[in-house]
């Protein structure tokens, strides 16, 4: 099994939330909304999702780095993103290693036709549940944050063995929790979570799903 690492949690603490505001600032219609992944979701009202996932030069370099560095990337390496929304860390990937081969795929054409122009000729709209349109093996990272999270198990099963079938390595970042407070404020929060499962039950579904795969945990404290 893969080793736990701590890539996009310090750009997950850097954000204030009010769980109890969310939870009852009618979230039954704000879930169905940011479910449909459009614009209200990435760039609308901060009740259906993001409230504005705009490009921040930079912003995601950190993440970038990190992964050049653990997984030893270089210019003629290839990378694959699953769940790569609006795809600013495959434009940062890029940025460092311009020769760096790239894809990306998500269910949200919007978040896909709002990536930066340079990195949109390289993602494709498509479900993570769905059988990849790759070869065995094609990629040497394969990469997947805050996806995952919202499949059901069953969907989640054919995900990972996607993931595990094109990837020589992997890293998979989902949404967790440690105690009955921060489930609380996960269950407040999430508006398109179906998975909920503590650090222990994501690697065992890791293990019996066949996916060797590098994790983190995103944690609502």
């Amino acid at each position: 099994m893969g080793e736990l690492r701590n890539f996009i949690t310090p750009l997950h603490r850097r954000t204030q939330r009010d769980y109890i505001a969310r939870m009852t600032d009618d979230k039954v219609h704000c879930s169905e909304v940011a479910r449909k992944y459009g614009k209200e979701y990435w760039d609308g009202n901060r009740r259906y999702g993001y409230g504005g996932y705009k490009f921040i030069p930079r912003y995601w370099k950190p993440v970038a780095e990190a992964l050049i560095k653990t997984y030893h990337l270089t210019n003629n390496s290839r990378v694959l993103d699953v769940g790569c929304g609006k795809a600013f860390l495959l434009y940062e990937l890029k940025q460092i290693l311009p020769g760096l081969r790239v894809a990306g795929m998500d269910i949200s054409e919007y978040g896909i036709n709002d990536s930066r122009p340079e990195i949109k000729p390289f993602l494709i709209k498509h479900r993570a549940q769905d059988p990849y349109p790759f070869k065995d093996k094609e990629f040497d990272l394969v990469i997947s944050i805050n996806t995952l999270h919202n499949l059901y198990i069953y969907e989640l099963k054919k995900a990972l063995e996607e993931i595990e079938r094109v990837g020589k390595k992997k890293y998979i970042a989902v949404e967790s929790y440690r105690n009955v407070q921060e489930l609380f404020n996960l269950q407040c929060w999430a508006l398109t979570c179906e998975a909920f499962f503590t650090p222990k039950e994501w690697v065992w579904l890791f293990k019996e799903f066949g996916c060797d795969c590098d994790y983190e945990f995103i944690y609502f404290e």
